[in-house]
């Protein structure tokens, strides 16, 4: 509002509550043009965020990550960023040197000797002699025979009693996987693998075994998975028991679309749980189905159970989390990947300079390289490492958030990831009160993308009991594998065997650890009595 100095009042009160009166109108104008211009510097940044998504490289690496203890000269000038220079490793704690050349190949793999011999033109000397044999040069060559399809002729013999003419016996067939079908162990282990593993969708299935001759619909190919999946209920059941037991889990979760599922649109999403717990001896990773993505799921899934929890910073584990005996972790990872969305989103010239975002991200940066130098060290060690080396790193990581957090608005990107720190700092730190504990929650994430990866192919289940299907294939294919075990042949084993079994013992004998990668492979022969 415009004043017109003829009209000013002439005693100082009344003059001075106009000119406040002034003031408070400018503040209000100040505040509203600060913020839009965070609005504006907000939407710039999601700009600049999608650009970098769509066509930049999806890394979220940082220049000079790989030097993460060479940077003396960057950080001298910042007292928050001095270090301890013992976070160098110790010669115990470096891991081995990469050798280089070609890997030999598995010598569990059958050889076939291709002898290439001199011709009897050739074994002569100049001199006149006869060339002696004196020794041999071997060299190998990897080599692949397609895939052969048979038909197995289960020939059961009967015996009768001429005499009386009454008494006939005849030779039982062994439990099959599924009763009265024509699939073999063997096909459906190829036909789980291939899905679940390979992420090959049943519809291209169908199309190969019908370029040899054989028709098998893709109804026909969906039921067989479901059928084989409730085999490994059993064997899923005893992994349940040992996760449950081990003193931490890591969780996550993604989306999965299942058509027809009751009560909700086709178009809806429904979710895929992980959970992995275990030594790397004895890694379980465990897959389940649900339709919500509420707090109900954790808590059905971790029923009873006591020991430290690590997810992401979702609210929905927070159920779990406030039960008596559970301590959880939150994924440092995550806090990381905001500073480096915000990275991402900075203007190119401000980029080329050392900001706020790079001062956390080295930071973390740090924290990280010391997991690195004490990946193979003993949990005792990798303790002490924490408190002497990691804890110093978080107090200065904490005492400049503290003096960041009000500078910075909490609508753009730095502020949300600022504030996601602040907010999750006593669940980020926890992993320094055990040599076992994980900074991130990366064992999660990583195991759960193998479903991500064919669900890009596949795209969704048909029904919830095809999904639950798919958990427990998933489970045991990514149990198998984290265990040391070729999918294929103990998939194959596990659907020969079950159908036997008649005690706990004997599904305990079929877990994965307790299975020989050898043993199966050189199982990989005709069945019992030939053909």
């Amino acid at each position: 509002m415009k004043i017109n100095p003829n009209n000013l009042p002439n005693d100082v009160e009344s003059l001075k509550a106009l000119v406040q009166k002034q003031q408070v109108l400018l503040d209000e104008k100040q505040a509203e043009v600060d913020k839009k211009q965070a609005r504006v510097e907000q939407l710039e940044e999601q700009w600049r965020l999608f650009l970098h998504r769509k066509f930049a490289s999806q890394s979220e690496k940082a220049p000079g990550q790989g030097e993460l203890f060479n940077e003396t000269e960057e950080t001298a000038e910042d007292p928050i960023l001095e270090l301890d220079a013992e976070a160098i490793p110790s010669p115990e704690t470096k891991t081995k040197a990469k050798t280089r050349g070609r890997k030999p190949l598995p010598s569990e793999l059958p050889r076939v000797k291709v002898i290439h011999d001199l011709p009897e033109s050739e074994r002569q000397c100049p001199c006149g002699c006869q060339l002696s044999e004196i020794g041999e040069e071997t060299s190998e060559q990897l080599d692949i025979i397609p895939a052969k399809i048979r038909v197995l002729q289960h020939i059961q013999k009967k015996y009768a009693c001429k005499a009386c003419e009454e008494k006939v016996k005849t030779a039982t067939k062994p439990a099959q996987p599924i009763p009265k079908s024509n699939a073999s162990a063997g096909l459906l282990a190829h036909i789980a693998v291939s899905k679940y593993q390979d992420a090959l969708p049943l519809y291209r299935q169908e199309g190969m075994f019908k370029r040899v001759g054989i028709h098998l619909p893709r109804q026909t190919l969906a039921n067989w998975m479901i059928r084989s999946s409730e085999l490994l209920q059993p064997l899923t059941n005893l992994m349940r028991d040992q996760l449950l037991a081990s003193p931490v889990i890591h969780c996550d979760e993604t989306v999965v679309k299942v058509l027809k599922e009751p009560d909700k649109p086709a178009s809806s999403q429904s979710y895929m749980w992980v959970q992995v717990a275990g030594p790397p001896q004895q890694r379980i990773i465990l897959f389940d189905y649900d339709q919500s993505r509420s707090g109900q799921v954790p808590l059905r899934l971790l029923s009873g159970y006591q020991g430290y929890l690590q997810t992401d910073g979702y609210e929905g584990y927070n159920a779990v989390a406030s039960q008596p005996g559970v301590t959880q972790l939150c994924c440092m990872a995550h806090a990381r990947r905001k500073f480096m969305e915000a990275k991402k989103a900075q203007p190119k010239a401000k980029a080329k300079t050392r900001s706020k975002v790079d001062v956390a991200i080295d930071m973390i940066g740090k924290l990280y390289g010391l997991e690195r130098a004490y990946q193979d060290a003993t949990p005792e060690n990798r303790y002490q490492m924490r408190q002497e080396k990691a804890k110093p790193v978080l107090e200065k990581l904490r005492h400049w958030l503290d003096k960041t957090l009000p500078t910075v608005p909490p609508t753009i990107l730095l502020g949300k990831a600022l504030n996601y720190l602040h907010k999750y700092w006593a669940r980020l730190t926890v992993y320094l009160e055990d040599g076992c504990l994980n900074i991130d929650n990366n064992i999660a994430e990583n195991a759960i993308r193998p479903f991500v990866i064919g669900r890009k192919n596949w795209l969704f289940s048909d029904t919830p009991r095809g999904a639950h299907a798919s958990a427990r294939i998933y489970s045991v294919i990514e149990t198998a594998k984290a265990n040391g075990l070729e999918p294929y042949a103990y998939l194959k084993q596990l659907f020969t065997e079950l159908p036997r079994v008649s005690s706990v013992d004997d599904v305990e004998a079929l877990l994965p650890w307790n299975q020989n990668l050898t043993t199966l492979l050189m199982n990989e022969t005709l069945p019992q009595g030939g053909v």
